[in-house]
């Protein structure tokens, strides 16, 4: 298939990915495949006793060892809007009574609107692991598996959001900056 010369003239990588759309949490391709997966839920396993934690070690080892299919993980930081957090500090500090309570409050209102300015770069990091594949069946039995032993490791997932997949591509893209894709079909 060739292509016209407005898209080998883009000057934007995205243009020349072969995405068809995202829905339903997957992308789908231009060739009737489907980039889905999970995303896997913040934990914090180095809080826990070490035997515990050794044990989700271990979990996850045979985890990545039994999948049999091929997958990517996936790091994506998520830029993160504390402007409510802000909004429920000023409150507290205007309900607040006393003077210590207060001073408290307002520190923290200022660590904040630190971590708001330029200097900083306020993000969550996210963990995804993708994959693709054309039948949806196979799709779906994929999910499922990768929850369920997700679970055994002692640690939540959900399947990727449209949302989820927006971000990944923009960090890939983008590094990070949101972009609104002409070929992609937003649904929520």
């Amino acid at each position: 298939m060739a292509k016209n010369k407005e898209d080998i003239s883009s000057k934007w990588s995205e243009d020349w990915v072969p995405i068809k759309g995202i829905l339903n949490g997957m992308i789908q391709l231009d060739n009737g495949e489907y980039v889905t997966g999970v995303k896997i839920l913040p934990r914090n396993i180095f809080i826990l006793d070490p035997g515990t934690r050794d044990n989700v070690i271990y979990q996850l080892q045979n985890f990545y060892n039994a999948i049999n299919f091929e997958f990517w993980l996936v790091v994506a930081d998520r830029p993160v809007d504390i402007n409510v957090y802000l909004s429920q500090l000023q409150i507290l500090y205007n309900n607040a009574s006393n003077a210590v309570t207060r001073k408290l409050i307002a520190q923290d209102i200022n660590k904040a609107n630190m971590f708001m300015s330029a200097e900083y770069n306020v993000v969550d990091t996210e963990y995804y692991i993708l994959f693709k594949e054309k039948k949806m069946d196979v799709v779906q039995k994929r999910l499922h598996t990768l929850i369920s032993n997700l679970a055994n490791c002692g640690l939540n997932s959900q399947q990727t959001s449209n949302n989820d997949l927006r971000v990944i591509l923009d960090n890939f893209f983008n590094g990070g900056v949101a972009t609104t894709f002409s070929g992609m079909v937003s649904v929520q």
